[in-house]
């Protein structure tokens, strides 16, 4: 009998290792297809099956997802990655497995089309504009007014994105947007109104909102995660709004299907949206929702993949916050130290450090700026909260400048 095997597109190095770790415990063989396998470090440890193919083809990915299925059952297709998450979706549609429907993730992930959409459901968004050059940046500044957000149409992660509180902040950022050897693949410029308030983010898998988080950010003008907590210290009456938008967001963009992460900003209109993002969330997301839930994400979404019937219920009520380590300057990382006592600390999950010492540091504004970060789980804010600033206390580095050119 054949062996079962999940197919992933493409992966995260923060999620890639739970995707894999996941998988084998529902009893499924792993395989990474990947244009470069060798940028995810977890596959020769994980022993992960990984093979070289170009993810922008889909007739390639056809090619080699049917010559795997002559030696296994393919169970289910999917990623991790957005930039591919649509490709994975329409693997899914050719070979009839379970999977959301393409369209709606490739609509989703044009970030004014998905605004065209919410706004016309009348799902409350900032005011907004398109522009594919430094004039209609211009134009559409001056229509929305000071400050504005300046972020390419396509991307994740916030690369890219920027507050621009003046004309030659505006004007450097449209250079910057417009110049090539970027992550994001479009040159059209999302201008849109800055929603202040705080930020907040809807976790959702199906149509069942699974938990709302809170989070803010290093100082402006980029958006670089500082702390994430789960739950978010919202009333009743304030959860109630954000899980009636959630569910308007899901019906006006045709979502529905396996996660979907939600991100808000609660204004003196009240939550205003953001960005919806087709698909899990990245980064410690998952992790901290099965800390503070009991729900893991991974292991269900696996499930709606495989089409297995999924257990969404809470098994507990705990408070899991994230402290991501962001550097105040350029250089060169001298040192980095004080991971392994923080880990140590009773109530700490995880200290992760992403980078070595005498690495070259050079901030770009969005999460590749973290030196890694820090979880901390107990069943109250406050002490979840003193946890994890007595681990951060224990852990320093010093970056020094770069040597003159």
């Amino acid at each position: 009998m054949a062996r079962r095997a999940l197919i992933l597109v493409e992966g995260t190095r923060a999620n890639g290792p739970r995707f894999v770790r996941a998988a084998r415990r529902l009893g499924l063989h792993p395989i990474a297809l990947s244009a470069d396998p060798t940028r995810y470090d977890y596959c020769a440890p994980e022993s992960v099956e990984a093979i070289r193919v170009d993810t922008d083809n889909l007739d390639a990915l056809i090619h080699e997802c049917s010559r795997l299925g002559a030696i296994y059952d393919i169970a289910g297709i999917t990623s991790p990655w957005e930039p591919v998450y649509a490709t994975a979706a329409k693997l899914c549609r050719y070979f009839n497995l379970p999977g959301p429907n393409p369209e709606s993730i490739e609509r989703c992930c044009d970030k004014f089309t998905q605004r065209q959409l919410l706004a016309e459901a009348g799902v409350p968004v900032p005011a907004y504009r398109l522009a594919a050059n430094a004039r209609e940046v211009e134009s559409a500044a001056t229509e929305i007014g000071l400050p504005v957000i300046l972020k390419p149409v396509v991307g994740s992660g916030s690369s890219g994105v920027r507050l621009c509180r003046n004309a030659d902040e505006f004007a450097e950022h449209t250079t910057y947007l417009l110049g090539e050897g970027h992550l994001w693949r479009s040159s059209r410029i999302l201008v849109e109104e800055f929603a202040e308030g705080p930020y907040y983010c809807a976790e959702i898998m199906g149509n069942e909102i699974i938990g709302v988080g809170a989070s803010d950010f290093a100082p402006p003008p980029h958006f670089v995660f500082r702390e994430s907590i789960f739950p978010a210290p919202l009333t009743d009456e304030e959860h109630a709004r954000i899980v009636d938008v959630s569910l308007s967001c899901l019906q006006a963009l045709n979502l529905g299907w396996g996660p979907t992460c939600i991100e808000f900003r609660w204004s003196k209109r009240g939550p205003v949206v953001i960005e919806v993002n087709p698909r899990l969330a990245g980064g410690t997301n998952p992790r901290r929702v099965q800390l503070a839930y009991g729900v893991d994400l991974i292991n269900e979404h696996i499930k709606f993949v495989i089409d297995e019937e999924c257990d969404l219920r809470r098994r507990q009520s705990h408070v899991a916050a994230a402290r991501f380590l962001v550097p105040d300057r350029d250089g060169i990382l001298d040192s980095i130290c004080g991971g392994t006592a923080a880990a140590a600390i009773p109530g700490v999950d995880q200290v992760t450090i992403n980078v070595e010492s005498k690495t070259p540091i050079v901030r770009r504004g969005d999460y590749r700026d973290h030196l890694g970060f820090v979880i901390a789980v107990s069943p109250s804010f406050a002490q979840t909260k003193a946890i994890l600033q007595h681990a951060v206390d224990l852990i320093s580095w010093s970056i020094i400048p770069f040597p003159p050119p």
